[in-house]
């Protein structure tokens, strides 16, 4: 088989950013995934599984209620090895169309108070696994240390890869 696109990235030099994944296209309709990249992978710790479930819970419910962007968004879900996220929207998009609507995002996450939207027995299939604080601290983290003054390197994957 083919290895997919994502796999051919380098992941010894990929560093925390904002990237565009891949673009799908069917019938005329456009479908961007953004890589929402919070760690260097295999450099640094991944985020344990609490904190990512916070991040997606809350990133769920913020992208669907956003004013500007509700009706584009497809889809928000955590990488498997757990350094990002992916976040895929109707439309041909480049990275720095959404880097306000992430930063938004991510600030949402960081001054969260309360219960986790959907963290309730009837609400969510694992909902006793989810850690706010953490969340809150590694939005804080990616705010800080990539958003807030992103680059161009930080918005397009490694060449040579």
């Amino acid at each position: 088989m083919e290895k997919i696109a994502s796999f051919q990235i380098d992941h010894l030099t990929l560093e925390p950013g904002v990237y565009v994944s891949r673009v799908d296209s069917w019938q005329g309709v456009d479908v961007t995934t953004f890589d929402l990249r919070l760690t260097a992978p295999n450099r640094e710790p991944p985020m344990d599984t609490a904190a990512a479930h916070a991040v997606e819970h809350l990133a769920a419910t913020f992208l669907r209620n956003d004013p500007e962007w509700s009706d584009r968004v497809v889809y928000f879900g955590p990488m498997g090895c757990r350094t990002g996220f992916y976040l895929l929207l109707f439309g041909l998009l480049e990275s720095k169309d959404v880097i306000g609507l992430v930063t938004r995002l991510f600030e949402f996450i960081e001054g969260f108070e309360g219960e986790v939207p959907g963290a309730r027995p009837e609400e969510c299939g694992n909902w006793h696994d989810s850690d706010l604080a953490q969340a809150r601290w590694w939005a804080r983290r990616y705010l800080e240390g990539t958003l807030r003054g992103i680059d161009e390197a930080h918005m397009s994957y490694p060449t040579g890869v």
